[in-house]
């Protein structure tokens, strides 16, 4: 069971024992027979993560959908601009606001951001994680600062002073605000990549998150390692804990792990010695569960093992199975996997210089004196869901000379980093929204 904490609302998913202590405490409004939604500051004043992680739940992620949209639309209306709001699913909905060129007909440009965050832990952090405390070297910090509110808020403020100066170009360009990223973009833009209002959209070209770069090259992505989460189950000859039991669960297990960790270790070896190879380039495999047993003197019957295994775009994906299949063979009779994900889609975005919107991207940033360094991103952005319908999809966070802090205590990012990258959006935008007509555009 999963739960969405929302820093405006806070989201149960089902009505379950946790939310009826919580209703004994708080004034809630009901919004479906399923779904419960609270304030922040009630969630905060009662301690909800503590009272969910008390009954065994984790929350994933922090979504703001009245706080967030009631924010996109005071920035829609200073901006000029129309906001269109669709709910791909109760709960979630996506927010674009659309800056019309004078060619309509053209391929548009799309700003993706997406406005849930990951949960925080306050004992852990040195200020208040949702109060943006700029310390007196100008880091701001706050959950989101690099993941992803800098980019979002960067679009604004750069399409901000491009209409500011009067400036007008013959490509759409549409600015779009996506929920559940942070879980998985199942319910967010998973969904809305094959709903009418994008398709409408009429995309010719992406820019997306990135990640910060601590030196000075910014980092560039142009392509995702597929997650592949799978459970290896290991039946065995159950017994009593006091004999030598033969063909056990447990035996079958170390085989397995054995197998999946002995390949984790050769990939690390790969990253560890080559110079040319990132995070992204190799295959990590790590054990995440492990589930079996009910008592000290009884063996098993059965033992479980996960593996959360994140797989580069080079790599063949069948050949990878078959390896899997081989480890199973290999452990012992009738040991099976089974996928909780398990994504093919192994498409990258040119970044050959004879691609229109690539060749416009990276003199952009070269005339600003940008060093790019290209990557495969190591873990999974809604992107991959952009790449997938054959679109191309740039990851792109600019931050340098910053550590990278996604997910971790004490996020922040400094603001001048922040301030230069309003400059390198207010230069980006006009060059991919003024690159001339392609073939088959009208």
């Amino acid at each position: 069971m999963l739960y969405s904490v929302g820093h405006s609302c806070f989201h149960y998913h089902t009505v379950s024992d946790v939310s009826q202590t919580l209703l004994s405490k708080a004034t809630y409004k009901r919004k479906t027979p399923a779904i419960l939604a609270f304030t922040s500051k009630t969630w905060e004043e009662l301690g909800t993560l503590n009272q969910l992680a008390t009954n065994g739940y984790q929350a994933l992620a922090l979504d703001l959908p009245d706080a967030a949209l009631k924010f996109l639309d005071r920035m829609a209306s200073e901006l000029g601009l129309p906001v269109v709001k669709v709910e791909v699913c109760p709960g979630r909905v996506v927010a674009i606001m659309t800056w019309m060129g004078t060619n309509p007909g053209l391929k548009s440009i799309l700003l993706n951001s997406h406005t849930d965050v990951v949960p925080v832990y306050k004992e852990h952090w040195k200020y208040d994680p949702f109060a943006a405390f700029k310390d007196a070297d100008g880091n701001i910090y706050a959950r989101g600062t690099q993941d992803m509110k800098c980019v979002t808020i960067q679009y604004i403020e750069a399409i901000r002073r491009l209409k500011a100066k009067g400036q007008t170009f013959a490509r759409t360009t549409h600015l779009m605000f996506v929920p559940d990223e942070e879980v998985g973009g199942h319910k967010g833009m998973e969904m809305f990549i094959n709903h009418p209002e994008f398709k409408n959209l009429n995309v010719g070209f992406a820019l997306d998150e990135g990640l910060a770069n601590p030196g000075e090259a910014f980092t560039v992505f142009y392509g995702e390692r597929n997650p592949w989460w799978l459970t290896v189950r290991c039946p065995g000859s159950p017994g009593h804990g006091s004999r030598f039991v033969e063909n056990t669960a447990a035996e079958k297990l170390r085989s397995v792990i054995n197998s999946f960790l002995d390949f984790r270790e050769k990939e690390k070896h790969r990253l560890n010695t080559s110079e040319c190879f990132t995070l992204g380039d190799v295959t990590t495999v790590n054990m995440t569960m492990l589930n079996g047993g009910v008592a000290y003197n009884v063996i098993p019957a059965e033992m479980d093992v996960s593996f959360d295994m994140r797989i580069p775009p080079a790599v063949n994906l069948q050949e990878f199975e078959e390896q899997i299949k081989r480890w199973c063979r290999e452990a012992g009779e009738d040991v099976t996997y089974e996928f909780a994900q398990k994504h093919m889609n192994q498409t990258v975005t040119s970044t050959d210089e004879s691609d229109p919107w690539w060749h416009a991207f990276s003199c952009t940033c070269k005339s600003l004196n940008m060093t790019l360094k290209k990557e495969i991103f190591p873990a999974a952005t809604d992107s991959r869901f952009i790449r997938a319908v054959g679109l191309p999809a740039i990851g792109f966070s600019p931050m340098n000379h910053t550590p990278i802090l996604l997910h971790d205590h004490n996020e922040y990012l400094n603001e001048q980093v922040f301030l230069r990258g309003i400059q390198v959006y207010e230069k980006l935008v006009p060059a991919l929204a003024s690159i001339p007509p392609q073939p088959g555009e009208e």
